[in-house]
C-alpha cells in the first residue's frame, strides 16, 4: 500500500470522525484529561503528598478546589497527578496485551493447523476467568506496586486481543493481494509485517482505545482492594479506597476521583465507537 494511499485512508478516517459529535466530546475529554496528567506538576497548586494537619478534611473553597483527605493533602493535587498513573497502567498494560495477544493471534491465525489449536486453547483457558478476578489472581501473585499491576492487568487482557486479531488476520488473509505475494515466493514475515497487519488495523484500533477503558477501570479496582499502586503514590482507585470510611460525612473524598475515572472511561468509550464507525462506512448510521 503506498503512502499517499495510507494518507488519503487516514484523512478519510478523520473526515468521518470529525462528523461523530459524540467522539469528538470525548476526544475533548480525553485530550483535556491527558494534558492534565502531563502538566500536573505545573497546574497542580501543591505537592500531591504535602501534608497539612491543621487543613484536615476540609470541603471544597478557593484554596482546595477539591478539598483535603484525612492527611491534610490537596485532592486536587492527588487527582491530576493520579491521572498519570492511570493513564500509565492503562496505554502500557493494553499495548503488553495486543503486542503478545496480537502476535499469537496473528500466528495461530496465518499458520493454522495445531499451532492455532493450542494457541487458542490457551487463550480459551485464560477467557474462563472473568477479566478483573484473573488480574486479581495475577497480581496476588505478583504482589502489590505499579510495574505489577501493570503487568498483571496486560497479561489479563491477552486472550482478548488474540482473539481479536485472529479473526481479522483470518479475513485477510483470504484475500487476493496475500494470495498473489504467496505466488510471487514472498516470505512469510514480510506478507505477514507489509501486507496483513496493515489492512487488518481497523478493528485492533477500536479494540486498543475501548481497552485502555478497561484496562484503567480493573487497574483502579486492583488499588481499592490494595493490590495495585500503593500510598502515598497517588491513584484514583487507592484514592475511593481510602475515601470510603469518611463517604457519610466528607462526600468530596469519594466523588472527585470517582468523577475522574468515570469521565476517562466514558471519553475513551465515546471515542472508540466512534472510531469503530469511522474506520468501518458500513456501520454508519
Amino acid at each position: 500500500m503506498s503512502q499517499g494511499k495510507k494518507n488519503s485512508q487516514a484523512k478519510e478516517v478523520w473526515k468521518r470522525l470529525k462528523k461523530n459529535k459524540s467522539a469528538m466530546i470525548g476526544l475533548a475529554i480525553l485530550v483535556m484529561l491527558t494534558v492534565s496528567a502531563i502538566f500536573a506538576n505545573v497546574i497542580a497548586p501543591y505537592p500531591y503528598d504535602e501534608q497539612n494537619l491543621s487543613e484536615l478534611l476540609k470541603g471544597p473553597s478557593a484554596a482546595h478546589l477539591f478539598g483535603t483527605d484525612n492527611f491534610g493533602r490537596d485532592i486536587f493535587s492527588r487527582v491530576l497527578y493520579g491521572g498519570r498513573i492511570s493513564l500509565i497502567v492503562g496505554l502500557i498494560s493494553v499495548a503488553i496485551g495486543c503486542g503478545v495477544g496480537g502476535t499469537l493471534g496473528a500466528m495461530a491465525a496465518y499458520y493454522g493447523g495445531r499451532l492455532d489449536t493450542v494457541i487458542m486453547r490457551i487463550m480459551d483457558v485464560m477467557l474462563a476467568m472473568p477479566n478483573l478476578l484473573l488480574a486479581i489472581a495475577l497480581s496476588a501473585c505478583l504482589g502489590p506496586g505499579l510495574f505489577n499491576a501493570i503487568l498483571a492487568v496486560g497479561i489479563s487482557n491477552i486472550p482478548t486481543y488474540a482473539r481479536v486479531v485472529r479473526a481479522s488476520v483470518m479475513t485477510v488473509k483470504t484475500q487476493e493481494y496475500v494470495e498473489a505475494a504467496h505466488a510471487l515466493g514472498v516470505k512469510n514475515r514480510r506478507i505477514i509485517l507489509k501486507h496483513i497487519i496493515p489492512n487488518a488495523l481497523a478493528p485492533i484500533i477500536v479494540q486498543a482505545s475501548l481497552g485502555v477503558a478497561g484496562a484503567i477501570l480493573v487497574a483502579a479496582s486492583l488499588s481499592f482492594i490494595g493490590l495495585g499502586v500503593q500510598p502515598p503514590t497517588p491513584e484514583w482507585g487507592s484514592m475511593l479506597s481510602a475515601g470510603r470510611e469518611y463517604i457519610r460525612n466528607y462526600w468530596h473524598m469519594v466523588t472527585f476521583p470517582g468523577l475522574a475515572i468515570m469521565l476517562t472511561i466514558c471519553s475513551l468509550n465515546l471515542l472508540g465507537d466512534g472510531l469503530r464507525d469511522a474506520l468501518d462506512p458500513r456501520l454508519k448510521r
